[in-house]
């Protein structure tokens, strides 16, 4: 087949990754061209070369301050690229952008459209998803959560949980001595790194940290006055080398203050067969089992204190076996490909069907009336943001 891939342009797709999205479309690339497909990612300059790369603007796009001038940036970088799709002879689209204009033009392509939603619903997508109706696209969650809080608002075909490499992340039998417990992921207020830091130290354990510093003010207050001896930062690190810290732990803590919508970095570490403490948020609850982890009330630093000790009682191959029933990157691989074919298959040419459509949202014929329409109203709509979205 003939793949389009549409990221994100808040970061390059490219090692170190920024985040869990970068990762997974970076492997969702690789894996389809090993598997004999023709890739095209369109994605931000600075993105791995490999991957069959098309690049769409000269650097990421992502702006601190979410002001109107990269609203407007990113909106004709995405507009420019769906007029591009519309005359290739691609078979189908696989849209991880997280944008409106993909979603508002999509009934103007020849092929089909995959759209996997990531997140949970925000203002931007949820005003073109309640708006239309499209027989040639399908959408996907990446997990029964999300499905659940898109469902209101528009048909979600499929859930599709995310996938890791799992020979990347290599079983370790035992953890290293001395002993320590990690957390990994952005550090950002959301992410309740700080919280973690507390309750390593409640439980006497040493801290090991890794991840890019995307909140730079959020570090400087809350964590690098806390990083000591026993609560170390090991920074932004390689695919490799954020697997050996991983493995080497006897215990990973996870602790986020917003509803996860999946959880890559419990993946990782169950397929490196180190236990989790984790809060229960979001789709913590579809990841974890009693076998490979605990999960406890969320904000409870105690709670999650004591299970940081527990969990290291949990044997480290019923973690492993957990990551590799729910998490193994070529099955995921193979349910895309299973939709691709069916899209494929029953793709017919048809025109957009409008709907009635929520919250007051005018009709709007195309993705200009979108940008109009989003310009005048961002004010008020940005409260909406999920909070694992804004920067």
């Amino acid at each position: 087949m003939k793949i389009a891939i549409i990221a994100h342009l808040k970061h390059p797709i490219a090692e170190p990754f920024a985040g869990g999205l970068e990762m997974h479309t970076h492997a969702l690339c690789k894996s389809l061209r090993q598997r004999g497909h023709e890739v095209t990612l369109f994605a931000a300059a600075g993105s791995a070369e490999d991957l069959g790369l098309e690049a769409v603007c000269d650097q990421p796009a992502r702006n601190p301050d979410l002001t109107d001038a990269a609203f407007r940036q990113e909106h004709r970088t995405y507009l420019a690229l769906m007029e591009n799709l519309r005359h290739r002879d691609f078979d189908i689209i696989h849209n991880n952008s997280l944008h409106y204009v993909p979603l508002a033009l999509a009934s103007g392509l020849p092929m089909p459209m995959v759209t996997v939603l990531h997140t949970p619903p925000f203002w931007e997508m949820e005003g073109s998803m309640s708006q239309n109706e499209w027989p040639n696209s399908a959408f996907v969650a990446v997990s029964s959560h999300i499905r659940d809080l898109w469902s209101r608002i528009a048909r979600v075909d499929r859930v599709i949980h995310n996938g890791i490499d799992l020979e990347k992340f290599r079983f370790a039998p035992s953890p290293q001595s001395p002993l320590y417990v990690v957390w990994t992921g952005r550090i950002v207020p959301e992410k309740g790194l700080h919280l973690a830091i507390a309750a390593s130290r409640k439980a006497r354990l040493d801290l090991r940290i890794a991840g890019p510093i995307s909140d730079r003010a959020y570090f400087e207050r809350d964590i690098a006055p806390a990083l000591d001896q026993h609560a170390r930062y090991a920074g932004h690190l390689s695919h490799s080398e954020l697997a050996n810290l991983i493995g080497g732990a006897s215990a990973l803590l996870f602790s986020p203050l917003w509803d996860e919508p999946y959880g890559l970095v419990l993946a990782e570490a169950l397929a490196c067969g180190t236990p989790i403490a984790s809060f229960a948020r979001g789709a913590v609850a579809e990841i974890l089992d009693a076998s490979c982890g605990i999960m406890v009330p969320p904000g409870d630093v105690g709670a999650l204190a004591q299970a940081a000790r527990d969990v290291q009682h949990l044997r480290r191959s019923d973690c492993r076996r957990r990551a590799e029933d729910i998490a193994d990157f070529g099955v995921m691989i193979s349910q895309y490909e299973d939709m691709y074919h069916r899209l494929i298959q029953s793709a017919k040419p048809t025109q957009v069907k409008r709907k009635a459509v929520p919250r007051n949202f005018p009709e709007i014929p195309n993705a200009r009336g979108l940008l109009d329409y989003y310009m005048a109203h961002r004010p008020a709509m940005l409260s909406e943001v999920p909070i694992g979205l804004r920067p």
